[in-house]
């Protein structure tokens, strides 16, 4: 026969271990957008800014949908797209005769953006925090 106090600690052992998987199992996982948007403010943040061009944009011609964008970086041309759709209240026009900066992850090159909610590299388009030109 077990001593009590080792039948309870392996009671309360099994208790936390159900109790984990229980939460593990439950959490909410990010959206697809939340993790989207998580990216974003990670670049915005750390990323390493470059001067790139956008090279098409798709949607309405004044506040498009998604940029498609280039830069160059130690030699090698990277060539992105972003969904700007959700950023689209920090868009006025886009300017093609103006360069974008680029924000990249300097461990990924080919993770970049052009647009976050606290940043923008579309120089002389974007809002700023107050709304104005």
């Amino acid at each position: 026969m077990h001593h009590p106090r080792v039948v309870i600690a392996i009671g309360a052992g099994f208790v936390v271990a159900v109790a984990v998987a229980g939460w593990l199992a439950l959490r909410r996982k990010p959206s697809p957008e939340e993790l989207e948007r998580r990216r974003r403010q990670l670049l915005a943040e750390s990323g390493r800014l470059i001067d790139g061009t956008i090279v098409e944009a798709t949607g309405p011609e004044e506040i498009p949908d998604v940029l498609v964008y280039k830069y160059e970086l130690a030699g090698v041309e990277y060539e992105a797209a972003q969904d700007v759709t959700p950023l689209r209240d920090r868009i006025v026009k886009v300017r093609w005769d103006l360069p974008v900066s680029i924000k990249y992850d300097p461990r990924n090159p080919g993770n970049s953006i052009v647009l976050a909610e606290s940043w923008s590299g579309l120089r002389g388009s974007e809002r700023n925090s107050a709304g104005a030109l």
